[in-house]
């Protein structure tokens, strides 16, 4: 009895706190629309291709109205920088770095929304197999693309959805 008491209230206090849900009414919401109404132009390079691609899977361009009502200027900067001198005076270790400076433009009235940044790193041991360096070296470019992605999108939601309050 005393656990249920404690769990009604625990209820109670929870639906005052204001917290919503973001993708409200689904597939269908207003964020979903309006995520689905952002046009990512080409963004130079490889590792524009593959966040160009991991954007537009998440913001599922091409279903929304049919003609964009924002804009996404993505510029990156991909850079690769050895750490970890060895003995022979050999790298053992890089780092990778994908940062983005993007911009949502609404196509109208070309105000600018947003304009932020967001980035990751990672780690790559350097090895004998200079093959094996380098797919690892491609392997942590396609992860950052990804998670530099998610940061995008989860800054679009946040400002797409205060826009729709």
């Amino acid at each position: 009895m005393k656990r249920a008491t404690a769990l009604l209230g625990a209820l109670a206090l929870l639906a005052g706190c204001g917290l919503q849900p973001m993708y409200a009414g689904g597939s269908t919401g207003p964020v979903a629309s309006a995520l689905a109404d952002v046009e990512v132009p080409a963004i130079e390079g490889q590792q524009g291709w593959l966040v160009r691609n991991a954007l537009t899977d998440r913001l599922r361009q091409g279903q929304g109205s049919g003609s964009a009502r924002y804009r996404l200027d993505v510029v990156l900067d991909d850079r690769l920088e050895g750490l970890g001198l060895l003995t022979d005076e050999t790298i053992g270790r890089e780092r990778r770095t994908l940062r983005a400076r993007y911009q949502l433009v609404e196509i109208a009235s070309g105000t600018v929304l947003v304009d932020a940044t967001a980035g990751s790193d990672a780690g790559i041991d350097v090895v004998g197999s200079e093959y094996a360096t380098i797919a690892a070296e491609q392997t942590a470019l396609e992860n950052l693309a990804q998670e530099v992605a998610d940061q995008i999108v989860v800054r679009l939601t946040r400002t797409l959805r205060e826009q729709d309050r």
